[in-house]
């Protein structure tokens, strides 16, 4: 449970989602039982709609684990699209390369092994969509990083924006993460090229759109 939702309301939810297929099913698995973060079926589902929706066809995540989110998105983007995955461990890497290999989309994905962010700044090209799942303290960073690289009407969409719930409760100053995760919200909102929303989903959505110049 996300700490979110109420629980019933909760499993209500994931019992309408329709069965996955046998990769995302095991990749599902793996981390529940490895305690690796995934974006879980829901959100996933909301990226894979939220692609087709805009015909994305380049996309850069930000912080890839072992490549479930990127499943979803590869998914997406066709045959002709790319995939920037990032991780900065090499099982990862080589956990997600098995799976997206299987899943019938490798062929479609870029492996950037390192730290997301610099991986952004040394990655040429604008992007459709941009999907930032980093540390949390990275957020603030990120939000400076991503926006000039996002084409105009493109997305930027970032998990965990709820924080269990603890974006909404006055943060300890120590509190890293939640202070990075606030200051995140406030600057999206605030931000006079995006419009944004925030999708109360799982642990929290924040699915921002750049405007176009006027």
């Amino acid at each position: 449970m996300s700490g979110i939702f109420e629980p019933q309301t909760e499993k209500y939810l994931d019992s309408l989602l329709p069965a996955r297929d046998a990769v995302l099913r095991e990749m599902e698995r793996y981390a529940a039982k490895n305690n690796v973060p995934i974006v879980g079926p829901a959100c996933g589902r909301v990226l894979h709609q939220l692609a087709l929706a805009t015909r994305a066809r380049r996309v850069f995540e930000m912080g890839s684990a072992i490549g479930y989110s990127t499943l979803w998105l590869a998914r997406a983007v066709g045959p002709r699209g790319k995939v920037f995955y990032t991780d900065s461990d090499p099982k990862n890497v080589e956990r997600a390369r098995a799976y997206l290999r299987r899943g019938g989309v490798l062929g479609r994905v870029q492996f950037l092994l390192g730290d997301a962010l610099e991986s952004l700044r040394s990655t040429r090209g604008q992007f459709d969509l941009i999907f930032n799942d980093v540390s949390k303290v990275q957020y603030p960073e990120v939000l400076r990083l991503a926006v000039p690289r996002l084409r105009a009407g493109g997305l930027l969409i970032s998990d965990n924006v709820l924080w269990h719930g603890r974006a909404a409760q006055p943060a300890a100053p120590d509190d890293k993460a939640t202070c990075a995760i606030q200051k995140f919200n406030r600057l999206i909102y605030r931000s006079p090229q995006l419009m944004t929303t925030m999708i109360p989903l799982r642990d929290g959505l924040a699915v921002c759109w750049k405007k176009p110049e006027r």
